[in-house]
């Protein structure tokens, strides 16, 4: 059985000046030395128009953080804009990759969404290199996304045992682009080490463009069937039903990188909630932590033991009960989709994260608090 043997704070928000009392929109990736890194956007507010990086790292499996030094710009090319999140995974001779998606805010009043056009402020997909464990970055380069707008990431890079790299992203449709939405789950990938991400790969895309597979998480499967090393995945999907104005159980789909057809559609879970952030266990257990809005909200850490066609509730861990004190518009049917995308700015938890500490304990992490000030936490637990 799961057990949640500690937990406590990354980021403490209240112990920070007005200009960074928000922590959200976490990450964790764990180093080949051990140590694990925390990584999260930081600003006044959730996607404020100068939200910025941070990182934290543990050197004793989640118990203790510190802050790594560096402050990243959030310039692009001379352009003010903000960072959404920090993506990091370490390449094959040590170096530490960054990923981050960076939205122009060059006119400040534009909100993050425009609920006329349904686009999303005009972004592109920055990475950055460490040579020193963090305690400094190159510059800014950019991932091309050629022939897809609207871009932003999605969760994790995921690595290979041979050194295959993928940044995961989505696309939908920019700020002023008045044709209609079209929505996709997409990785770019990586065989040098990150330099370059020229292959593209579809996770997941409906046909009818009527269901929306929101927020993919992905972890790396191994070999699990015949499609290679260096290939498969697991996904799991926010999946929301535009034409039944209303959010579905979390989807989940098993893929392959050498998959050239369009990709076979995730399939429904048992599993209530949002954003799922899974991890395949090497006696073969699924996990996946999943944050669920209902009332009361939970952060819950799910089990499988058949490759995820079950997930039993007696089974769940819940790390975390949450009550949302900000001021929402909607519920969980009919669902106004312009109105749903102001209500996620306004949120106070969520964006789940986890990743292995050692062969018998997992690292999760996650944001939490009020409207006016959100930390990050994390949990340890047994499994």
């Amino acid at each position: 059985m799961l057990e949640l043997e500690s937990r406590g704070i990354i980021y403490d928000a209240a112990a920070r000046p007005p200009h960074e009392r928000t922590g959200s929109f976490t990450s964790l990736r764990r180093m080949r030395s051990g140590a694990i890194v925390a990584s999260f956007q930081v600003g006044p507010r959730k996607h404020a128009v100068d939200s910025n990086v941070k990182l934290f790292r543990s050197d004793d499996g989640g118990r203790t953080w510190r802050e790594l030094p560096p402050k990243f710009s959030n310039r692009w090319q001379g352009v003010r804009g903000s960072l959404s999140s920090g993506e990091l995974v370490e390449g094959p001779a040590g170096e530490w990759l960054v990923v981050s998606t960076w939205f122009d805010r060059s006119d400040p009043q534009r909100p993050l969404f425009d609920p006329q056009t349904e686009g999303i402020l005009h972004s592109r997909q920055l990475t950055a290199v460490s040579r020193d464990e963090g305690q400094s970055w190159s510059d800014w380069r950019e991932i091309a996304t050629p022939g897809l707008t609207g871009c932003a990431a999605t969760g994790p890079l995921l690595a290979w045992d041979d050194g295959t790299l993928a940044y995961a992203f989505e696309s939908f449709k920019e700020y002023d682009d008045p044709s209609p939405a079209r929505h996709a789950a997409w990785l770019l990938i990586s065989r040098d080490g990150g330099q370059t991400f020229p292959e593209r790969h579809l996770v997941a895309r409906d046909p009818q463009h009527q269901v929306y597979y929101w927020d993919q998480r992905l972890c790396p499967a191994g070999q699990i069937g015949d499609a290679g090393p260096g290939s498969e995945y697991v996904a799991m999907f926010w999946t929301h039903d535009r034409q039944r104005k209303q959010d579905l159980r979390v989807h989940l789909r098993f893929g392959a990188l050498t998959d050239e057809s369009e990709a076979s559609l995730p399939v429904e879970t048992s599993i209530p909630g949002q954003i799922a952030a899974p991890l395949l266990l090497a006696d073969g257990r699924l996990l996946a932590f999943v944050v669920d809005r209902s009332r009361p909200g939970t952060m819950t850490l799910w089990c499988s033991a058949d490759r995820g066609r079950t997930w039993p509730v007696a089974e769940r861990l819940v790390v975390y009960t949450h009550n949302e004190q900000a001021m929402l518009s909607q519920g969980a049917e009919n669902v106004n989709f312009a109105q749903y995308w102001e209500d996620m700015g306004k949120w106070t938890f969520g964006h789940p994260a986890i990743c292995p500490v050692d062969d018998a304990h997992v690292l999760v992490a996650f944001y939490a608090g009020t409207p006016e000030c959100l930390s990050v936490h994390w949990g340890r637990v047994r499994i």
